[in-house]
C-alpha cells in the first residue's frame, strides 16, 4: 500500500491527511509544537502510523510523497524574529525601504507613526554604481565600495545580505557582480539578489522582498535540513514537496533557493482545495483555525494572485494567493473593556496553553469554550473522543466575561459567539464585496476546525444562499496540499502600450520566460504531457500608480497582431470589476508578463476514485444534544447527525447538529443540507 500524505502545521492542531492507493482519504490530527515544528511534524506521522495499525517506522517506508505547509518563515516574520540583514543599494538612494510606496489603501490614516524600515538605516550601505531604464551602464560598479561595505558587514555580525540596484531588472550585471565580491569577502554568509527574487519594475517591492527573503534564509533552510535529517533517521525514502505562496508546491532545493516563497504558504492550499471541490465560478473559502480566520475568493474559477500582501508594515514585495486573515479562531480571547465593550481577538490562547477547555493551562476565555458552554461541541467526541475536554474549565473562564457583562454564561458565550462572527464577515466582506464579487452570488467552502460552527449564522449576515461543509474541513488546507500541482511563477518587465504594441518583445518575453519554467517542472521530474503553463499580463491606465493582473490566452505558440483588441478589452473588463469604472478611450499600458508553470503529479487526483455509496433507508439522528438558542434564551434539544453513518444523497434538515471525528457543522431553521458523492455536505438556504 502506497501512501500520500500533506502536513499542515496550525496555530493550535497540526493536520496530516493521508490518501492511500485506492484514494480513500483520512485525517489525523496532533497538538502544535511552537519552536520545535519538526517534532509535531513527525509526532503527527505516528499518530497517522497508529491509526492504519503500523509502526512509524514501517508507515514511513510506506509513504511515497510529503507535502508539507510550513510556518516557520511566517512565523519569524510575525515575531520579528529573523537574522541582522545588511542591504546594498546604489547610491543616492538609501531610502528605498523608507519611502515606499503611496499607498492605495488608508490615504487618510495621517495619525499612524511613520514605520521603521524594514532594514535599519545603519544595516542600509550604497555602492557607486548606475544602470538606466534601458540597461545601458551609466557609471561602472565599484569594487571598492563593495569590499569596504563586506568589511563593515563582517564587524556588525551581518548574517545575510539583500542587494537592490537600480534596473537590474533590465541588466543584471552588477548585482551578479557584487554577489561574486560578497562569496570573497563573507564566505557562507547567504546573499539575495533583487532580480531574482522578484524580477519587477518597482524598486520598493523588488528590495523588500529582497531583504525579507535574506532575512529568513537560515532559518527556512535550518527547518528543512532538521527535517530532512529527522525524515532519513526515520528511514522516509520518498519525496518532500514544500507549499508555495503561489497555492502549489516546490522541491526542497527551489525553496531553498528562495525561501520568501513559503511565507503565508498554508493558508494558500484552502482555496486550491476550493478549486476542486466546486465547479461554481465564484467562491468564498473561509478557513478559521485555533488562532485566526483566514479568507480567500476564487473569482471566474479563478485563484486570485494579489501583490500587495503585507508583514507588518511592510510590504511582501512578491505575487501571493491573495488570503485575508483576522484575529478570529477559536482560541482568540474574549475581553471586556473598561468601557464594558467586549472584544473578541485578536489574541489567542494557541496551542499553549490553548482553550481553559482543553485542560492545558488556559486560564482565559475563548471562542472555543464558548462553543463548549452553548453546547456545540459534545465534550465526549471531540476529535472523536481522542482529546479530553473539560466543560466545567469553559463554564468557569465564561463566567468571569458574564460577571462582566451582568449577563448568564449562555448569554455571554452568545456574544462571544457573535462578536467573532461579525470580525469575519468584516474580512468576507473586505475580499469580495470590495473586489468585485457578490457574497450572495457565491458558494462559500468551510475550512479549519470551527468554521462550520459559525457559518450558518454569517451565512445569515452575509445572505450567502449556499455553504459546503467538505468532508476533510478540518484539514482543508492540508487536503489542498494533497492535490495541489507543482507550481512556480516567473515575470518579466516589458513595458510597452496600445499604441505602440512591441509584439516581438512580447513574445520573445513570454518564450523565455516558458523556457524557464518547462526547465523548473523538468527538474521537479513533471512529465511533459502533465505541463501546463498559464499567461498573464500587468497593466493600467496611462498615467495610473498601480497595476492589475488580467489572464490571457496564448494561441498557437504565441502572440498575434490581432490579440491586442482582446488584450485591451479584456484590461477594461477587469478593472470595471474591481472598480465599477472603464476609461474605453485612455492608452493602457502593459509593464510586466508572466507565466506560471504548472505540473500535475502522479496520483494527484486519485482521491476522486472513492466515492460514498448512496444512502439507504430514513436519515435518522444518532443523538439529541441541547444547544443554546438566542430566540428563546435557552437550550433547545436538537437532532445530531453523524457524518459518517450518511450515504451520498442523504438529506437533513436545520436546526440541527452534524458531528465528525475532527469538526461539528451547526445548521439554523431553513439551512438544509444535501451529501454529495464525496461526503461534503452542501447546504442551501431557503
Amino acid at each position: 500500500m502506497a501512501f500520500q500524505v500533506c502536513i499542515d502545521i496550525g496555530g493550535t492542531f497540526t493536520d496530516c491527511l493521508v490518501s492511500d492507493k485506492d484514494g480513500q482519504i483520512r485525517i489525523f490530527k496532533s497538538p502544535t509544537t511552537p519552536g520545535e515544528f519538526e517534532k509535531g511534524f513527525l509526532n503527527v506521522l505516528h499518530v497517522a502510523a497508529e491509526g492504519y495499525g503500523l509502526q512509524p517506522q514501517e508507515f514511513l517506508q510506506q509513504i511515497d510523497l510529503i507535502v508539507h505547509g510550513s510556518t516557520v518563515s511566517t512565523n519569524a516574520l510575525v515575531e520579528r524574529k529573523t537574522v541582522k540583514v545588511g542591504l546594498i543599494v546604489t547610491e543616492g538612494h538609501e531610502d528605498i525601504l523608507v519611502l515606499r510606496e503611496g499607498a492605495r489603501k488608508g490615504a487618510f490614516q495621517w495619525r499612524l507613526n511613520y514605520p521603521d524600515p524594514y532594514v535599519p538605516k545603519h544595516l542600509t550601505k550604497s555602492v557607486s554604481e548606475r544602470i538606466d531604464a534601458r540597461g545601458n551602464v551609466v557609471k561602472a560598479l565599484s569594487h571598492e565600495d563593495v569590499r569596504k561595505v563586506a568589511g563593515e558587514f563582517r564587524v556588525m555580525g551581518v548574517e545575510a545580505v539583500a542587494v537592490g540596484l537600480l534596473w537590474s531588472v533590465v541588466n543584471s550585471a552588477h548585482e551578479t557582480e557584487v554577489r561574486r565580491v560578497l562569496e570573497e569577502e563573507l564566505p557562507g554568509v547567504s546573499i539575495t539578489l533583487s532580480h531574482e527574487i522578484n524580477p519587477m519594475p518597482r524598486e520598493y517591492k523588488r528590495v523588500i522582498s529582497a531583504a525579507i527573503d535574506a532575512s529568513i534564509n537560515p532559518i527556512v533552510k535550518t527547518y528543512i535540513e532538521r527535517l530532512r535529517s529527522a525524515l532519513d533517521d526515520a528511514d522516509f525514502g520518498g519525496e518532500l514537496l514544500l507549499a508555495n505562496c503561489v497555492g502549489g508546491m516546490m522541491p526542497v532545493a527551489e525553496m531553498i533557493k528562495k525561501p520568501i516563497y513559503s511565507v503565508m504558504s498554508g493558508p494558500t492550499l484552502a482555496p486550491m482545495a476550493a478549486l476542486a471541490l466546486s465547479d461554481e465560478p465564484d467562491i468564498i473559502v473561509g478557513d478559521m483555525g485555533g488562532t485566526t480566520f483566514d479568507v480567500s475568493a476564487l473569482r471566474n474559477h479563478q485563484i486570485i494572485i494579489t501583490p500587495d500582501s503585507t508583514i507588518h508594515d511592510d510590504n511582501l514585495g512578491i505575487p501571493k494567493v491573495d488570503v485575508r486573515s483576522v484575529g478570529a479562531g477559536g482560541g482568540s480571547i474574549a475581553n471586556v473593556d473598561a468601557g464594558g465593550l467586549l472584544h473578541v481577538g485578536p489574541h489567542s490562547a494557541g496551542a499553549k496553553p490553548g482553550p481553559a477547555c482543553y485542560n492545558k493551562g488556559g486560564t482565559r476565555p475563548t471562542v472555543t469554550d464558548a462553543n463548549v458552554v452553548l453546547g456545540f461541541i459534545d465534550p465526549d467526541y471531540f476529535l472523536g473522543g481522542k482529546f479530553e475536554i473539560r466543560p466545567d474549565y469553559a463554564q468557569n473562564v465564561i463566567g468571569e466575561i458574564a460577571e462582566q457583562l451582568s449577563v448568564t454564561n449562555e448569554e455571554a458565550a452568545f456574544a462571544i459567539y457573535t462578536t467573532a462572527n461579525h470580525n469575519m464577515v468584516a474580512a468576507i466582506e473586505e475580499i469580495t464585496v470590495r473586489e468585485g464579487i457578490n457574497p450572495r452570488d457565491s458558494m462559500f467552502v468551510c475550512g479549519g476546525g470551527a468554521t462550520a460552527l459559525h457559518i450558518a449564522d454569517m451565512a445569515d449576515i452575509l445572505g450567502l444562499k449556499r455553504y459546503m461543509v467538505p468532508r476533510f474541513m478540518a484539514g482543508l488546507s492540508a487536503f489542498g496540499g494533497l492535490i495541489s500541482d507543482i507550481r512556480r511563477e516567473d515575470s518579466a518587465v516589458l513595458l510597452t502600450n496600445s499604441d505602440n504594441f512591441d509584439i516581438q518583445g512580447v513574445n520573445e518575453a513570454l518564450a523565455r520566460l516558458k523556457k524557464s519554467g518547462d526547465e523548473f517542472l523538468l527538474g521537479a521530474g513533471v512529465k511533459g504531457e502533465n505541463r501546463r503553463f498559464e499567461v498573464s499580463f500587468l497593466g493600467r491606465y496611462e498615467y495610473q500608480s498601480f497595476e492589475i493582473e488580467v489572464p490571457f490566452e496564448v494561441r498557437d505558440g504565441e502572440v498575434r497582431e490581432q490579440q491586442l483588441a482582446e488584450f485591451v478589452e479584456q484590461f477594461h473588463q477587469m478593472h470595471e470589476r474591481i472598480y465599477s469604472i472603464r476609461a474605453d478611450g485612455d492608452i493602457v499600458e502593459f509593464t510586466a508578463w508572466k507565466v506560471r508553470s504548472i505540473g500535475k503529479r502522479d496520483g494527484q487526483d486519485r482521491w476522486m476514485s472513492h466515492k460514498l455509496p448512496m444512502h439507504s433507508g430514513p436519515v435518522e439522528p444518532k443523538a439529541y444534544r441541547d444547544v443554546y438558542s438566542h430566540d428563546d434564551l435557552a437550550k433547545k434539544r436538537l437532532p445530531v447527525f453523524d457524518l459518517k453513518d450518511l450515504g451520498a444523497g442523504a438529506v437533513i434538515a436545520g436546526p440541527c447538529v452534524v458531528d465528525s471525528e475532527t469538526f461539528t457543522a451547526f445548521l439554523k431553521p431553513k439551512h438544509n443540507g444535501t451529501v454529495d458523492k464525496f461526503g461534503n455536505l452542501t447546504v442551501h438556504v431557503d
